[in-house]
């Protein structure tokens, strides 16, 4: 896994450094995403308990390098999170109050890296991919009370991205964008002080943006 997010990394370098045709244009998105998402824990005692709805918006950056590939950044407010049964295990000293279902409602500020694929219009529409990592920083967390559980949920989230979807031109740059995008984490994001687990959130993204 690593080795995995140190070669897209070290991809993504490489290609915003690239100059091609179109190095100079620049395209800005409004983006407002609906999204499912979930936890998914790896040791006995600790279980998914099912999905939680939100929602990611904000504005995201697409430098082109050539006429059909764009490296993409961009900056959004991601409110997320996700659904775990806490169960006492053999031998374990857990108090009750830590035990049961639990909510996690999870507000991240996200910065996407990424490289997308676009083909050519045709009768105004075109089709594109992405792909990348998902770095996010955690700008606050609540359980099922809203109550505040910033000390057991910890600051940095990183992923990748993987999707794709349409664009539809209404004349000179604008456009609509419609896609669908699945976001996988790789580092635990939970730090419950009874439990030894990594969890990660998992997210499958609704995209719908205008291009300016």
């Amino acid at each position: 896994m690593k080795k995995i997010v140190f070669s897209l990394g070290l991809i993504l370098i490489l290609l915003s450094s690239v100059k091609g045709q179109d190095a100079n244009t620049i395209r800005l998105s409004f983006v407002v995403e609906p999204q499912f998402s979930w936890l998914r824990p790896d040791v006995d005692g600790a279980e998914s308990r099912g999905s939680r709805g939100g929602y990611n918006f904000g504005i995201v950056l697409d430098r082109f390098f050539a006429d059909n590939y764009a490296f993409s950044t961009g900056l959004t407010i991601n409110t997320t999170g996700g659904k775990l049964k806490y169960s006492d295990v053999e031998n374990a000293d857990i108090p009750e109050p830590a035990l049961g279902d639990k909510d996690y409602k999870l507000r991240y500020l996200e910065i996407p890296l990424g490289l997308k694929l676009r083909s050519n219009d045709f009768r105004r529409f075109n089709i594109y991919g992405r792909f990348g990592l998902s770095p996010q920083i955690n700008i606050e967390a609540k359980d099922d009370n809203d109550n505040n559980i910033n000390e057991q949920v910890r600051l940095f989230d990183l992923g990748y991205h993987l999707g794709g979807g349409v664009e539809y031109s209404i004349g000179g740059s604008n456009a609509f964008m419609f896609g669908l995008t699945y976001h996988n984490g790789f580092l635990d994001i939970t730090d419950e002080p009874y439990f030894d687990d990594k969890t990660t959130l998992g997210r499958l993204v609704f995209e719908i943006g205008f291009i300016f």
